[in-house]
């Protein structure tokens, strides 16, 4: 494990013009475990790829500090030369990945806001000259809850649904971002398989022992695909899912993005009989841009992501997913596409950041001339500010 020296310069051909007028200069945080994007699995890096390119896009500088290699249109600030997959759940790697960023962004004096998506970041964020967003990618229950009151007024917390948000009201929330795909990227086929899919991690939350007997119930044999590396997840593939493989239950081992592409656009639908109130759930707007309907239980997200009825079936119980999946055959596969192309294009999810940044920033700037008794003419005349 090497970390790349923060002193160094920059890679040849990274050095992108600094922010003028109208454009903002935007730092953007990673976890250490997966490149940027990831080859398989990895939603934040999935997701931030996405974001990074489209802010780009969009006549932004965007300084990306993460581990590996940076497949964006990002100036690109190294870590850990190899991402730290091996490691995920260990403290250590993501001490010295905030370490290091925070290093970097000293250097960096003409950064105008900082996106951080990591665990460990936030908690610096208090040193920082610029206001710092925090999308929180997971679960606000419990200690995390606690965790998210924990880094103060520097750090403007954004929530990716609703229900994530209606969780936790008493969170301090700037705002709400759906999550997003660049759509263009994900073939849509009409033509359907007779298989049902599941796309995730192996852990109970997700519920692929469900999507298994469900499948079985409606006489369709079941394709998986998911991480199996930690712990807990061998523990429940071999305890819950292992023992369930045989004929018409095939197991496909982690599968890269073209493969996943390749296996959402064949499906029957796609099954998401998730357990607990999960945020978000990328698989679901995967499947749909392919064409694929999704069959799932009404947890978390899912009824603000999945149109109940035209671009999937929605279950309270269950003994109901079987049946849905015979009804999810009835749903226009372009109905599946437009509604991800309208909602949960990667052009909706960086024009509304964008307002996020700009709101932020315009409060900072109160804030801090509040603090010493001044006027803020700074604001006015930053044309960048405004939308």
């Amino acid at each position: 494990m090497r970390i790349t020296n923060p002193a160094g310069p920059q890679p040849p051909g990274d050095p992108r013009p600094l922010p003028g007028p109208g454009r903002l200069c935007i730092a953007m945080t990673l976890p250490p475990w997966y490149d940027v994007p990831p080859r398989a699995y990895g939603g934040i890096e999935a997701l931030v790829a996405y974001l990074v390119d489209a802010l780009v896009a969009r006549g932004h500088d965007v300084v990306m500090v993460a581990a590996g290699t940076n497949g964006t249109r990002a100036r690109f600030l190294r870590t850990f030369e190899e991402p730290q997959s091996d490691r995920l759940g260990e403290a250590m790697p993501e001490v010295l990945q905030a370490v290091w960023a925070n290093r970097y962004l000293k250097d960096h004096d003409n950064i105008d806001i900082v996106h951080d998506h990591s665990l460990v970041g936030p908690l610096t964020a208090s040193g920082r000259q610029v206001p710092t967003v925090l999308t929180a990618h997971g679960a606000c229950t419990g200690e995390m809850h606690d965790y998210y009151r924990l880094p103060g007024p520097d750090v403007h917390l954004v929530a990716i649904s609703d229900a994530q948000r209606r969780l936790s009201p008493d969170l301090s929330w700037e705002g709400m971002v759906h999550n997003a795909i660049k759509v263009g990227d994900y073939p849509f086929r009409s033509n359907k398989d007779d298989y049902v899919l599941f796309v995730g991690r192996f852990n109970p939350d997700k519920g692929a022992h469900l999507a298994i007997e469900s499948a079985r119930r409606a006489g369709r044999r079941i394709l998986l695909a998911g991480k199996v590396n930690e712990g807990y997840e061998r523990a429940y593939f071999d305890e819950e899912i292992r023992p369930r493989l045989g004929a018409g239950v095939e197991f496909l081992g982690e599968a890269e993005m073209a493969r996943k592409q390749e296996l959402y656009g064949a499906a029957h639908c796609l099954m998401f009989p998730v357990q607990w109130d999960e945020p978000f759930g990328m698989v679901m707007i995967e499947s749909m841009a392919c064409g694929t309907p999704v069959v799932a239980l009404r947890r978390g997200s899912v009824p603000e992501v999945v149109a109940d009825g035209v671009t999937g079936i929605i279950k309270d119980d269950p003994a109901e997913l079987a049946g849905a999946i015979d009804a999810a055959g009835r749903l226009d596969p372009r109905a599946c596409r437009d509604h991800v192309a309208r909602h949960f294009d990667v052009s909706n999810m960086a024009e509304a950041y964008e307002r996020v940044y700009r709101q932020v920033i315009r409060d900072h700037l109160v804030a801090a001339a509040a603090h010493v008794g001044n006027v803020v003419p700074s604001v006015a005349s930053r044309p960048e500010l405004t939308w």
